[in-house]
This record gives C-alpha cells, sequence and structure tokens, in this order.
C-alpha cells in the first residue's frame, strides 16, 4: 500500500469527523472501533480494512460503498449516495499534489533559515 493512500484516507476521514463534529471518542462509540485505531488512520499509519471503513461508514455520513472505493476495497461504480465519487478522487489526486509541493516549499524554507552551510 503506497503511503499517500493511506495519507489521503485518513485525511478524508479525519476531515469528515470534524466537519460533523464528532471526537475520536464519540467516533468510537458510534463505531465500536478503538480511539487508537481510528487516530492511526487519521494520521496514515494505518490502512482501514473493508470492515473498519464500513463500521465508521454510517457515524461520518458515508455510503459505505463510496467509503469502500474511495479507500480502493470496490471498484468505482455509481454511488449509492448525494456523494460524488468523481469529484472525491479528483480531489485525492489534487491532495497528493499539494502535499507533495507543500513538502517541497517546507524543504527549502528549513535550507533558508538553517542559513548558508547549515543542512
Amino acid at each position: 500500500m503506497v503511503q499517500e493512500q493511506k495519507d489521503i484516507i485518513g485525511i478524508i476521514i479525519k476531515e469528515q469527523r470534524i466537519l460533523i463534529p464528532l471526537t475520536l471518542r464519540e467516533l468510537r462509540d458510534k463505531s465500536g472501533v478503538s480511539t487508537s485505531h481510528l487516530g492511526r488512520i487519521e494520521r496514515g499509519e494505518r490502512f482501514p480494512s473493508a470492515l473498519v471503513l464500513r463500521k465508521i461508514a454510517q457515524p461520518l455520513g458515508f455510503n459505505e460503498d463510496d467509503l469502500l472505493t474511495l479507500a480502493g476495497h470496490r471498484s468505482p461504480g455509481k454511488s449509492g449516495s448525494g456523494f460524488d465519487l468523481r469529484l472525491a478522487q479528483t480531489m485525492i489526486r489534487e491532495l497528493t499534489i499539494i502535499r507533495r509541493s507543500i513538502n517541497v516549499m517546507l524543504r527549502a524554507l528549513r535550507k533558508r533559515v538553517a542559513g548558508p552551510g547549515k543542512p
């Protein structure tokens, strides 16, 4: 599994959780998935299984099929909800580009702050 994919599904889950709003504990209570596991998913340290995605889909307001498709557990098809799957997939690609750009800018700023001749 590519790290970017882990990061992106984690970002989508976290953004949706915050938007609702739900705390990690509230999502735990509604889904039965531990807060530590949810936190690792949101930070991109773990990739959620299909079972975990099924458990968290409804509390996060996602259609189960849409969340499974975004995570790559299902092939894209017609969405079962008002959720625009193509838009979400486009956003995932754009997030990857944005994250890469931010990393390049941060490296350049660190070098500038460190000064000439310093690593």
